[in-house]
Order: C-alpha cells, then structure tokens, then sequence
C-alpha cells in the first residue's frame, strides 16, 4: 500500500480579526487540499490501462496467430451519429445563458408515420415498379427497426449528460429490433423487440452472450459535480405561560432564514457551506438583546485521500458512458447491416415469387394446348381416351400450381410492403401490386477470388459485434479498476472555517437585581449589518483541519465485489476471443457458399436448356406420330422442375452474395449507403447496388386464379 505525506495545517494562535485574513485562511485550507489531491500516488487514484489483473498475476503472453497484429479499429466515434441536429449529452443551457431552461422539460417531435414520398413517386398506372436500391432507400427511410434504434443514439447521449452530474448511469441500449417480417433468419440476429434485445449499462444485459455484468458502476460513487442550493425561510410566532419566577409569560416571535450550499469536484473534493440566521424577539425580562440577530458561517472542504481520490476514479462514469455511446453507434450500423440484408432477402423472395408465376403460367398455357390438341387428335380418332383424361389431370395439377403461386406472391409483395412502409392504410398501396425491376447478374465480384485471409481481416476490422465487444472489455476495465478502490479504507481529510456571530439591541428590562444582564453599548453589533460584518472579520471564528479514518474489518463485500468484476472481466475477454473465431469461420463458410451457388446456377441454366430441347423434341415427335402425349407430358414436367430449380438457383446467389457483403460488414461501402444520413432518416443519394441487371421484357404475372372450365 501507498503511504501518503501528509502536512498538518495549524492555526495561527494571533489570528488577525479582519475579513481578508478570514479569506485567506480558507483559501489556504482549499488549495491544501487540492494539491494534496493531485500529488497523490496513481496507485490511489486509478490504475494503469493493463492493470486489471489480481494480486500476484501475471499476464499471459497471447500468441501472435490469436489476434490480428493490431486490435480492430473502432469505426464509430462517440457523438458521431443522431437523428437530429440536437446533442442530448450537452445541457439544454450552457453557462447563465437561459437558466430558466434547466427546469423546462425537454420536448420531443412526435414520430412520423406516413410513408416517405419517394414511396408515392413509385406508384404508376396503379402498380409499384420496385428496384432493389428503391427498397433499401425506402428501408432506411420507412421502416420501423431502423425508425426505432436510432432513438437509442438519442438516448445513450442523455447518459453522458448524467454521468457528468456524478449520478450512476443507466446503461445504453444496443441489440437488434427484429419486428420487420420476412427474410431468412441472419446469423447476425441477437434479439428483437422496441429498443433493442438489451438495456444495460456497458451496452449489453446481464446475460448476453453467456457474459454477467452484474458489477457495473461497482466502487465507490463519485462526488455529484452539479451544486445545490437549499433555502428554509420560517416564521415562527410562539407564546409561552408562567411556570416559575424565572420562566414568565413570554411571546417569542423567531424569523430564520437559513441556506445551504453543496458542490463536489473530480478529485473527490467535496464543499459544503452553511449559513444560517436567526432573529429573535421576545417579551421576556431574560431576553438580554431585543431583537436578537444570530448568524452562522461555516464552510468545509473534504478532501478523499485513499477510497474515492483521484480524478479517474470520479470521472469514470462518464469514461463508461462515453464508451457506451459507441456501442450504441456500432448497435445502429449493425442494425443498418441487418435490415439492408433483411430487405434484399425480401426482394429476392418477391423475384423468386414473381418469375415462379411466371413459370407457372407458361407451363399452364403449355398443358392447356396440349390438352386442346389431344381432344382434337381424340375427335379424328388418332389419339386414345387415356390420353385426354392425363391431358386434363396435367392441366388440373398446373392450375392448382398457379393458384398456390399466386398466392405465395400476394404474400411476398404484403411483406415487402411492410419493409418499406410505415403505413399500409393507403389503398393506392395496399392494393398495388409490387413488380421487381431488378433481377441477380451472375458477374463475379471480387470477393469471390479474394483470399480468404483478406476477407478474415476485413471482416475483423468492420464487424460491428467485435467493435462492440472490445468497448464492453474497456468498460469491464473500467469496472474492475473502480472495485480495486472501493477495497481501499476510506481517508478524508477535511478543513473548514466558519463564525458564530450574536448581536442586537440590549434589552434594558433585562436585570439581575440592580446589574443589567446586557454588555455595554457597543460590545457587540446592534444592527444586522454589524453583525454580518462581525461574522467575516474574524471576531468569533471557528476554524481547523482533521482527518478521518474508515478502515471496514475484513472488507469481504468488496473483496467478493472486486473478485466478481476479475471474473467478469476474464468472460468479456474469453468472449472476444470467441468472436474472432466465429467471424472467420463465417466468412470461410459465406465465401464457399457464393462459389457452389455461383455453380448451382450454371448447372440449373444448363438443366433447362437441355430440358427445353427435349421438350421441342419431343413435341416434334408427336406431331410425326412418334411419341405420346404421356412422353410430352413428362419433358413438360421435368421443364417446369428445372425452371424452378434455376430461379430458386438464383434467389440463393443473390442472397448468397448479400450475405459475403454482410458477414465482412462491406454492405453500406458497396451500396454507397451514408450512415449519417441514415442515421438523419433521408437518404440524398440512392444507393446503388452492384451486380444487378434490369428484368426481362414479357408479360406480369397476373394474381388472378385462372378460369374453371
């Protein structure tokens, strides 16, 4: 343990009687202890960055394949990202500008919910011509999880205003909302529900990842740095009865008026000033002043020298909420991520409906001719019964198939809607139907030829989890160096002056036999004036220094306090560890992923165009008498499978390829996506998408069932 020097401030026994003695004396006791304060070993104070570890650790050497060469930069910067222009961290008036501002509440605009206009610009001829940028700029502008995570920006700024009060904070939010429906699970999903998954302190809840945190803000509470005043102004009017020779009737009339002021400072310095005044007046003969004026000064100044002391140590709430803030900004652009992943898996559904429509549409109109040819065939007697009734059951089973599209693509356009829309009231929207102007172009992206290594660094460098999980290991920092201190005994010392002033007008009535119980005119001040004088130059002074000693027998509570934060700290540090790993087999996994379904693709394309010339073959043969309609049927059938098989090909690359973007955390750079802007909820600039070719020419699906015949 450190010592400390400690220098014991004595009085001067010829203590002069003058105000500006009086004022010196106390400044010298003030700046006594603020030096003392900060000259004081950093072992008291505050630790080193690295000193978190226990009693006789050691830290273990990290091997140089663990990690990359150097810690994941942090990509979001505090106060960086907000809705608005307003900086709830700052006070809504600065100085003595508008002090009345300090006690007006703080208004909020109401929240929007009409669609973005760029939305209505959409709708033509009563239908909604979609691209994939459109649906990601009307995502960031319409949709509810994004509307929703961007207060908790707000919200994690009002912790930095509270911290720097000296209060506890309460802990900013951060997880993902996951209201918005549709699209695959993502591996990057925590969580769901307004607000986020989480909302506690560190930027995560007891709980997340397997991690307790359970010892945030552990040791002792800072000095509240916001100073009160306190006021007590009675009137008290009192009447007493004859009990005795020496208590008579009496009437009392007490006037107090009383103030207090309170104030500390970030090296655990506290100020306390009291001031109190009496006057009194009563119609007692033992009353020897009437009025009396009694008025009282004192001021004390308390200095922690162990527990508490520092600048560090009082400050580290706001150090905690600071770090807080940028997990919240990582919390938004993961949930950016998130969503602009979400809403492209949703385009690609609603392709992948829209073209399977399509298909079922064609192989309808292919097995309707069919069956008209056969019954025709069937009336000049070349064709069997037989094959009438399979003709009609082919046709039955295709228009089941589109009906069950259709509906499939109903579906897929109500959910893209609520993606991209605030309100689904309007009945130009509700009942526009959605065409996609974008479908996937099978050109290679870099990524896909990039060495896996590449992408690992990448991805280590732009993932928002791991910049949120190296800030949670700073705030355990923080934590377990605030529980080694609490482990401290409690050292103060403290020095005060003040003054006990009575005075007033001698109250001749007042006499002890033939001697008058009052001092001679003069003695002491007969006016209020006088006796505030006589209260700062010294007449009366109360004034010294002292120390005081807590030392808590046996301190388990905040040993077993400390031990917990060591251990949770040791979690954190498992946890970041743990991310690396994941992250890169993520990206190993999403790289192989885009490279088969870049194969898939190729090998389905190949699939229907052989299957379509079997097709034309074969129906060639049955106009020559050389095959059956049962053989047509059957190439019919194997068509529509491998055109299936090629559009769902095509909706799994897509998303494949979105994936590669999401899991390194590329998506907003790629699509050219400004986080302040989404963070502001305009988008000025469309984003544009790589990759992407316009929708063939041809007929719109229609979501009307077919006709019964």
């Amino acid at each position: 343990m450190h010592l400390f020097g400690t220098r014991v401030l004595k009085q001067n026994g010829n203590a002069r009687h003058s105000s500006w003695q009086s004022a010196r004396q106390l400044r010298s006791v003030a700046a006594a202890l603020l030096t003392l304060s900060a000259c004081m070993p950093s072992g008291f104070a505050q630790q080193q960055a690295g000193d978190v570890l226990g009693a006789g650790e050691k830290r273990p050497e990290r091997s140089a394949s663990a990690l990359p060469a150097a810690p994941a930069p942090v990509l979001t910067q505090p106060l960086n990202l907000r809705q608005t222009e307003r900086d709830f961290s700052k006070p809504a008036a600065r100085g003595l500008g508008s002090p009345i501002n300090w006690y007006r509440p703080t208004t909020i605009g109401e929240a929007s919910f009409a669609n973005s206009v760029r939305l209505t610009n959409l709708v033509k001829d009563g239908k909604i011509y979609l691209s994939l940028s459109d649906a990601i700029a009307l995502a960031i502008e319409n949709n509810y999880d994004i509307a929703i995570s961007r207060y908790d920006l707000d919200i994690a700024d009002t912790d930095i205003l509270r911290a720097k009060t000296g209060n506890l904070i309460l802990g900013a939010p951060s997880g993902l909302v996951t209201g918005t429906l549709g699209g695959s699970p993502s591996i990057l999903a925590t969580g769901g529900g307004p607000g986020g998954t989480t909302v506690g302190s560190g930027g995560a809840g007891s709980g997340v990842s397997g991690l307790a945190l359970t010892t945030n803000g552990a040791g002792p509470l800072p000095a509240l740095i916001d100073p009160s005043i306190t006021g007590t102004v009675q009137w008290d009017r009192n009447r007493t009865q004859f009990t005795g020779p020496f208590s008579p009737a009496a009437a009392t009339n007490t006037n107090s008026y009383n103030f207090t002021y309170n104030e500390g400072f970030t090296p655990g310095t506290a100020l306390a000033v009291a001031w109190n005044n009496n006057r009194v007046t009563s119609s007692s003969p033992f009353s020897a002043y009437f009025p009396n004026y009694n008025s009282i000064f004192k001021a004390t100044l308390t200095q922690h020298l162990l527990q508490g002391a520092g600048f560090w140590v009082n400050k580290r709430f706001i150090y905690q909420a600071i770090n807080d803030r940028r997990i919240t900004d990582s919390s938004f652009r993961q949930q950016l991520l998130y969503t602009v992943n979400q809403v492209e898996q949703i385009y690609w559904g609603l392709v992948q409906a829209y073209e399977d429509v399509q298909a079922k549409q064609q192989a309808l109109e292919q097995s309707t001719k069919l069956d008209s040819d056969t019954r025709k065939q069937l009336e000049i007697g070349t064709m069997a019964p037989l094959d009438v009734v399979n003709a009609d059951s082919t046709v039955a089973t295709d228009k089941q198939a589109l009906i069950s599209s259709q509906s499939v693509l109903s579906y897929q356009q109500l959910i893209m809607k609520q993606a991209i829309a605030r309100s689904l009231n309007d009945a130009s929207l509700e009942n526009a139907p959605i065409i996609p102007t974008d479908r996937i172009s099978l050109t290679e992206i870099a990524e896909e030829h990039q060495p896996t290594e590449d992408l690992v660094q990448t991805a280590f460098k732009n993932r928002p989890e791991l910049e949120q999980a190296v800030l949670t290991v700073r705030n355990d920092e923080i934590t377990l160096k605030g529980a080694r201190n609490a482990l401290l005994p409690t050292f103060d010392i403290f020095g005060y002056y003040g003054a006990n002033v009575t005075g007033g007008i001698p109250n001749p009535n007042c006499k002890f036999g033939n001697q008058s119980c009052t001092p001679a005119p003069g003695v002491v001040p007969a006016t209020v004036p006088g006796v505030l004088s006589a209260l700062v130059n010294s007449t009366a002074p109360d004034k010294g220094v002292g120390f005081n000693l807590t030392v808590p027998l046996r301190n388990r509570e905040a040993q077993s306090a400390q031990a917990r934060s060591l251990m949770e700290y040791r979690q954190a540090e498992l946890r970041l560890e743990q991310l690396y790993t994941q992250i890169r087999m993520q990206v190993v996994n999403a790289q192989a992923a885009l490279t088969n379904d870049r194969a898939l693709v190729q090998a389905d394309e190949a699939a229907v165009t052989y299957n379509q010339q079997s097709l034309d073959a074969e129906q060639k043969k049955l106009k020559l008498g050389a095959s059956t309609t049962a053989n047509v049927l059957l190439q019919e059938r194997n068509l529509a499978t491998a055109e299936d098989n090629l559009i769902a090909a095509h909706a799994a690359y897509a998303n494949a390829r979105a994936a590669l973007y999401q899991i390194t955390a590329t998506t907003l750079q790629h699509y050219g996506i400004n986080l302040q802007d989404a963070a502001g909820g305009t988008v000025a600039n469309s984003p544009v998408v790589p990759g992407l070719q316009p929708a063939p020419t041809g007929n719109e699906p229609t979501t009307t069932p077919p006709a019964s015949r």
